[in-house]
């Protein structure tokens, strides 16, 4: 029989260590390839999926700006307009507005003057003072100044 010396041993040791480490690399190699093989299927399926999406995105992109465009052609038609109602407007009140008020001034005096002819002389509606929330004609305020004024006279 023969003896095995301490670097025989040694020898065997690190073997034994070299072969477990080599094993777990494999083991690490092998997981990371199943994972990098995942990982490109699921890109792979994301960009089938994306390319469809980033297609329609881009179509209603195009949509909204030809929309945008036809607003803002819409909003300048309307500005334009707005101006033009507002010149219409204006040159309007300056043609007509003097004359139509200097009409309309004449006519209320016309219609006084002859409103004034008809009633020939109207007696005026007497004067009310209000007092506290009551409207009291004006004949009954000087009888309540004449009864407290015979009143006095009594008392002296």
């Amino acid at each position: 029989m023969r003896t095995v010396s301490g670097g025989e041993v040694a020898g065997i040791l690190v073997a034994v260590f070299w072969a477990i480490l080599v094993s777990f690399l494999a083991v690490a190699l092998a997981r990371l390839a199943q994972t990098l093989r995942t990982t490109t299927k699921l890109i792979a399926d994301v960009t089938d999926q994306a390319v469809p999406l980033l297609a329609d995105a881009s179509d209603a992109v195009r949509s909204a700006q030809t929309q945008i465009d036809r607003v803002d052609a819409i909003a300048s038609d309307v500005q334009e307009v707005t101006s033009n109602a507002s010149a219409l407007s204006s040159t309007v009140a300056s043609t007509f507005g003097g004359p139509l008020v200097k009409v309309a001034a004449f006519g209320y005096g016309v219609r006084s003057a002859i409103a004034g002819r008809r009633e020939n002389v109207t007696a005026k509606a007497p004067r009310r003072t209000v007092i506290v929330g009551r409207t009291v004609p004006t004949s009954a305020r000087r009888r309540k100044r004449n009864n407290r004024g015979s009143n006095r006279e009594e008392g002296l």
